[in-house]
């Protein structure tokens, strides 16, 4: 019985465009302009053609042509310089015979000094001096000589097609992108005088595409290099497969970048990834959460420093990462609120950790090689983000205004909780205003003693003075330092406005009325009794019905987070722990005690 199960066959001519493909895209000019996806075959290339390229940086080879992978290593560099030298710009007109030899000269000059592939057109000896466009009207107003002619890969015709661009943001600048190349290019060679490397294809040992791309922005990025050379990248597989990371995510503690190693991305790529988790960590997206929902949050972050990355054309954003153009100019904050409306689809999407993960890591992640915790990353995020905006190159670009003012206010870091507490004081509980009175004399001046003058007094009436209530949550998973600073707190911001006493309710598993309480004696009545969860709302009920307290009287809420759904009907704020969050969002302000 014959075996029906085939192998697939090969295909010499598509594995010689592949090896070919595969040379050009490891050449350090070319890896800022080139991705992994291989040219495609399309009728658009002449019969007796070679390959053309389109202004979208896309290459079409002839459907049947076979040749040597040097052949298509020297095809393939030639269109690339074509795109790099700014033939295929959108403002320039329509190339003619005399513009196409005068292009095609240009770029087999170039090409001829890089000694790649094999060439597949007979070069000419010599080559002229001046610059294409020059040598176009030249040869308009006489004829293209014969050496110079059909030095092309399209079989007579313009090598180049001008498309209309159908990526997201504005298409890239292959010029630009061509003298990173060129940059790239001369620093390989460097390395291979210096025998770091062994030829101009090799990286570095130990480097990576991701260390390299890094690197670019230490050497070449002035507004993130201070930044990136704050920044260790963590490449493990395993720590990637545990973590559920499918590109990268980031720890802001721990000043770490984990990333997964078998992510197939470009240079190119990798910068704007690098870019996108510095800007995570700098601007400190995961301590800005606040009582949001934390996946949410992260949604909006992304598509607000997406936005940023392509208007500033750093790198090349990967396929799939979150972009909206309708949300340029809004902060991330304004993001979350039109995001939080529709949460079946922004549900739906993925970040550069994946679907339904924030690539905002809360914790640093086990790895081998850990290494202790550096302390004071705020402060040094915070020097390296104004530092890189002082250096910020101008010719690279105008900075998004959204970027600047984030980075701008990086230099007034947020008040502390104690600080945001007192002001929360000073604008609810008003302090006890004196009044003047011929009831009590002050003093009467040596000069005119006859003449009686008003004495200063404050209101001794106990309804008059000013008071507030607190909301204690006294469970067993409150931590009892955090009592410790949040009443004692109270206690000197109630002396420093003149408040006796306090109406004090505690709470675990049911309210109980403390009454009014002395504020330096409220730390030291406090019991954690430990009687199971949290139910805050029926003492939040007491306080607000109860006959003797102010109907205007505002509300302290102390919790751990772990609590039901509260409703408070009158002015209120929250002091929880550093990191703790709430099951529900808050309406009035909270303060988060470190």
């Amino acid at each position: 019985m014959p075996d029906r199960r085939r192998k697939a066959r090969k295909d010499p001519a598509r594995e010689a465009i592949l090896a070919g493909w595969d040379v050009v895209r490891r050449h350090p000019l070319f890896v800022p302009m080139v991705g992994y996806e291989p040219p495609a075959k399309d009728d658009a290339c002449p019969r007796d053609g070679w390959a053309r390229i389109d202004s979208n940086g896309r290459i079409l080879v002839h459907p049947s042509r076979r040749a040597t992978p040097e052949e298509w290593t020297w095809v393939f560099a030639h269109l690339l310089i074509h795109l790099g030298l700014g033939h295929l710009d959108r403002d320039r007109p329509t190339p003619d015979q005399a513009a196409n030899a005068a292009c095609d000269v240009a770029v087999n000059h170039f090409l001829h000094s890089l000694k790649l592939g094999r060439a597949v057109v007979d070069l000419p000896d010599t080559y002229p001096s001046t610059d294409e466009d020059t040598l176009a009207r030249q040869w308009r107003s006489s004829t293209v000589p014969d050496q110079y002619a059909d030095l092309g890969v399209a079989g007579g015709q313009s090598d180049v097609l001008i498309v209309p661009w159908t990526g997201w943001g504005k298409p890239p600048d292959w010029s630009q992108l061509f003298a990173a190349g060129l940059s790239n290019a001369a620093a390989a060679a460097v390395d291979v005088a210096g025998g770091a490397r062994s030829s101009l294809m090799d990286r570095k040992p130990g480097r990576d595409v991701w260390d390299l791309a890094l690197g670019w922005f230490v050497s070449s990025y002035p507004l993130l290099g201070a930044l990136a050379a704050t920044m260790k990248i963590v490449a493990e597989a395993e720590v990637a497969r545990g973590w559920d990371i499918q590109i990268a995510a980031v720890n802001a503690a721990a000043g770490e970048i984990y990333i997964n190693p078998l992510t197939n991305l470009t240079q190119n790529e990798w910068r704007f990834v690098m870019a996108h988790e510095m800007l995570h960590a700098a601007l400190r997206h995961g301590e800005r959460v606040g009582g949001r929902d934390p996946y949410l949050w992260n949604v909006a972050a992304d598509l607000v420093i997406n936005g940023w990355l392509l208007e500033m054309s750093v790198g090349t954003m990967p396929d799939g990462a979150l972009y909206d153009p309708a949300l340029k100019g809004m902060s991330a904050e304004e993001v979350y609120d039109r995001v939080a409306t529709d949460l079946r689809r922004y549900r739906k999407l993925a970040t550069l950790r994946g679907t339904g993960l924030g690539d905002v890591l809360g914790h640093p992640l086990p790895h081998t090689g850990e290494a202790a915790r550096a302390a004071g990353l705020d402060d040094i995020y915070r020097r390296a983000l104004n530092t890189g905006l002082a250096y910020h190159d101008p010719s690279r670009g105008l900075l998004p205004s959204g970027l600047v003012e984030e980075i701008r206010a990086l230099e007034h870091p947020p008040l502390s909780w104690d600080a945001q507490l007192a002001r929360w004081f000073e604008e609810h509980v008003p302090a006890v205003e004196r009044t003047r009175t011929y009831a009590r004399a002050s003093r009467r001046q040596d000069s005119t003693p006859d003449i009686p003058r008003p004495g200063w007094i404050r209101p001794v009436e106990l309804e008059r003075l000013p008071t507030y209530g607190v909301v204690l949550d006294t469970s067993g998973s409150m931590d009892r330092v955090l009592l410790g600073k949040a009443l004692g707190a109270i206690a000197s911001y109630s002396r420093a406005r003149d408040v006796p006493a306090a109406r004090v309710i505690y709470c675990d598993a049911a309210p109980y009325d403390a009454g009014y309480v002395p504020v330096d004696d409220i730390a030291g009545r406090v019991q954690v009794r430990g009687r199971g969860g949290t139910v805050l709302q029926p003492g939040v009920d007491l306080l607000e019905r109860a006959d003797d307290f102010p109907a205007t009287g505002p509300i302290l809420l102390i919790t751990d987070g772990h609590c039901d759904v509260v409703r408070v009907r009158r002015p209120h704020a929250w002091l929880l722990p550093r990191g703790a969050t709430l099951p529900f969002t808050p309406r009035g302000p909270v303060f988060r005690v470190e």
